[in-house]
């Protein structure tokens, strides 16, 4: 995590897809890994609006791995833990060495979770406040795609009225 934010989002991954309607029907009707990368885009998108360092951890500790793994997809960060490290490890971690100095927030539900990462600095946030927040982005930036559709696109439309005249009467005296 070496990226300069305003503000950190440290997500509880498995937390986040079990509490989001969407996601559980993604993992039911696909598989967890289609509910996976739908919360990768849709806290792509997030990131992108807010400006905000995203963070998306997923327990790794049942698989046969010795290492964590990371890497950047879309300006998010996706983090799965070594074996034998939960994301609530993983996350208390990073909240210990930056919680205290950075504003930081962590998306779960785990009420244990809540209470130990708020006493190491970090700000909590429920799975049902973060979707709340994102509904919210998509209207806005839906209401936004609307409005600049509303806008004046062509040269005609925005050019200067005396100056569209003026080119007017040289396209009619070349005629």
């Amino acid at each position: 995590m070496d990226k300069q934010s305003s503000e950190y989002l440290l997500v509880d991954g498995y937390n986040i897809i079990n509490a989001w309607p969407e996601l559980i029907d993604e993992a039911k009707k696909i598989d967890l890994g289609s509910a996976r990368d739908k919360l990768i885009d849709i806290m792509a998108d997030y990131s992108a609006f807010t400006g905000t360092f995203v963070v998306i951890v997923f327990d790794a500790h049942q698989v046969d791995k010795n290492r964590r793994t990371s890497y950047t997809i879309n300006g998010v960060e996706v983090v799965y833990t070594k074996e034998g490290e939960t994301a609530d490890h993983y996350i208390e971690k990073v909240v210990d060495a930056i919680g205290r100095q950075e504003k930081v927030r962590v998306a779960t539900s785990d009420w244990i979770e809540q209470q130990i990462v708020m006493g190491r600095g970090a700000h909590r946030i429920s799975a049902r406040e973060l979707y709340e927040e994102v509904n919210n982005i998509r209207a806005k930036r839906q209401t936004m795609g609307k409005s600049k559709t509303k806008e004046k696109e062509t040269l005609a439309d925005i050019i200067d009225p005396k100056l569209k005249e003026r080119l007017e009467k040289h396209i009619i005296d070349l005629d």
